[in-house]
């Protein structure tokens, strides 16, 4: 009898341990337990930030809306510059003034320069990950049909004969960060205005992330 009863202490006082240990955790963190199951990879939109949910996308912020601007360029009227350091995209217009749009920029090791063309245009472009994002995340899907859930948005311009693209993104709030693998992303709305306004051709210089920039 004794020892059913020291027994069914035992219980009571573990079952006791659980729940505090439950509800610390779960204090501390609401998703404690998704948190413990979904331990492995993301899957990540195709310049490693992560793709967006079913959630209305936080919008980018004011500064990067898109405005008519003063710029001093020797670029030629047609000529896209983006402007790393700032995370901005030029439209030059000529007689001292340009487009310019908020974008997304790479991240740490992965921001590039120099000097390409628009060599192909796509709209709500399908999405296939180059061998080199694979290599790093293969747990990537091998394509993403074109459409409203594509990481690559509404509209891409390829870069010469580069893995680089200026696409569009469904999550607006990465806009001003530092968040891709070298490509250059603005919003949705933002890169089907500079479709329109761009053809095959067009040249787009990259500066370095270090330049001075202070004439645009």
């Amino acid at each position: 009898m004794n020892t059913i009863r020291i027994l069914k202490a035992a219980a009571a006082i573990a079952t006791v341990v659980v729940a505090t240990t439950f509800t610390t955790s779960a204090s501390a963190n609401p998703f404690f337990f998704l948190d413990q199951i979904f331990q492995g990879p993301q899957m990540q939109a195709p310049d490693e930030q992560a793709m967006p949910g079913i959630d209305e996308p936080t919008q980018a912020p004011a500064r990067f809306r898109r405005a008519l601007v003063d710029i001093r360029t020797h670029e030629a009227p047609g000529t896209i510059i983006i402007d790393t350091p700032n995370t901005y995209l030029y439209l030059v217009l000529g007689n001292g003034k340009a487009i310019r749009y908020g974008i997304g920029v790479g991240r740490e090791g992965f921001t590039w320069s120099g000097t390409q063309a628009i060599s192909r245009k796509a709209e709500w472009p399908d999405w296939t990950p180059p061998a080199e994002m694979i290599a790093r995340q293969p747990y990537l899907p091998r394509h993403v049909a074109g459409g409203p859930g594509n990481p690559l948005g509404a509209r891409a311009m390829y870069l010469g004969n580069t893995i680089y693209r200026i696409h569009g993104t469904n999550d607006p709030s990465t806009i001003g960060g530092r968040v891709s693998s070298g490509c250059i992303r603005l919003t949705n709305e933002d890169v089907i205005d500079l479709y329109s306004r761009v053809n095959i051709g067009t040249k787009v210089v990259v500066l370095p992330v270090h330049a001075r920039t202070a004439a645009y």
